[in-house]
Order: structure tokens, then C-alpha cells, then sequence
């Protein structure tokens, strides 16, 4: 091989090289492969919409509604609307793992999600987000950009079994004899 040509190789290789270098999917230990909180929605199957709205002001934070309700195997496509200044995230997990995940975007600030349980939502834009909450329990959405969450920007997601009565997004359940 000439000279010349192993010095395009050495380019070549180089440039392979900081291409992965960059593409590289976050800190060690860092994945959105796995999804606690049910799956990607299907945007081709029915879906319940759900406006979600990222609003801040006199050092607060906060998603609105803070509290929604869905039956299991339901899918929801939540409308997102940043209504704030600041750009946000939406991140869809447990509780847990959006608190560990809260942790590695303070080190790593400039990290930003477009992924199938997270997006990054810009200053007065909104995005989509489908999922299908295949999962009983309760979950968590939350703007993990440091100091948001801290701020108060999070929200609780409560998956109950299919039949049980559902509240509009947003409401507390109705008073009753077996929920005073």
C-alpha cells in the first residue's frame, strides 16, 4: 500500500472511529432499551389523547394535569405543549428509574431524549408520545433536566385494571362510601 493510501486509511479510520465515538449512546450503564412503565404505542392501533402541559413560573415547575388514570393495556397518545420559556423533557418510567436517570443528566446536561418513553419538548412546541401501559401499577412522568424535577416538574400515571371506573385526566376519583 502506498504511503498516500494508508494515509487516507489512517483518515478513514480515524474519522470511523470519532463517528462512534459520538453516536455512543451515553454514559456507561446508560439505555432506554428497557421500559418499566408498558411499551411503545402503535400509532395505527386506537389510542386515548391526552394533553399534557409543561408550564414554569415564580420558581416552580410543573406538568399539567399531575395526575392521570389509565386502564391497563390501554394506549394513550399524549400531546405534550411546552407552554414555558425553558425547553423540557417528558420522561415516562418508574419512579425509580427516573430518579437514577434524574442523577446521570446532572452529569451529563446536555444529554437530550427523542426516545419511544421520552422526548425533548422545545420552548412553545408541543410533541407526541404513544404508549400502551401493558403494566399495572403506578409510573411517573417527569422533566429530568437538572433542576426541573427538583422544581417540582413531575406527575404520576396510575395504570388500574380494566372495569375499575377511570377519572377524566387530571381529576381526583369520586367520593364514595369506598373512597371518602
Amino acid at each position: 500500500m502506498t504511503s498516500r493510501r494508508m494515509g487516507i486509511a489512517a483518515a478513514l479510520g480515524a474519522l470511523v472511529f470519532a463517528g462512534a465515538a459520538v453516536a455512543a449512546p451515553g454514559p456507561k450503564g446508560h439505555t432506554h432499551v428497557t421500559f418499566n412503565a408498558g411499551t411503545p404505542g402503535d400509532p395505527k392501533k386506537p389510542f386515548r389523547v391526552i394533553e399534557m402541559t409543561a408550564i414554569e413560573g415564580n420558581g416552580t415547575m410543573a406538568f399539567d394535569p399531575p395526575r392521570i388514570e389509565v386502564f391497563q393495556g390501554e394506549q394513550i397518545k399524549f400531546v405534550i405543549k411546552n407552554a414555558g420559556e425553558l425547553d423540557h423533557e417528558f420522561m415516562l418510567e418508574t419512579f425509580e428509574a427516573n430518579q437514577k436517570h434524574a442523577i446521570e443528566m446532572q452529569k451529563n446536561p446536555e444529554m437530550e431524549h427523542d426516545d419511544p418513553n421520552g422526548k425533548r419538548v422545545v420552548s412553545k412546541k408541543q410533541v407526541d408520545l404513544i404508549w400502551k401501559f401493558s403494566k399495572l401499577g403506578t409510573f411517573e412522568y417527569a422533566c429530568l433536566i437538572p433542576g426541573h424535577y427538583e422544581a417540582g416538574m413531575k406527575g404520576v400515571v396510575e395504570v388500574v385494571a380494566k372495569g375499575k371506573a377511570r377519572p377524566a385526566a387530571g381529576k381526583a376519583p369520586a367520593k364514595s362510601a369506598a373512597n371518602p
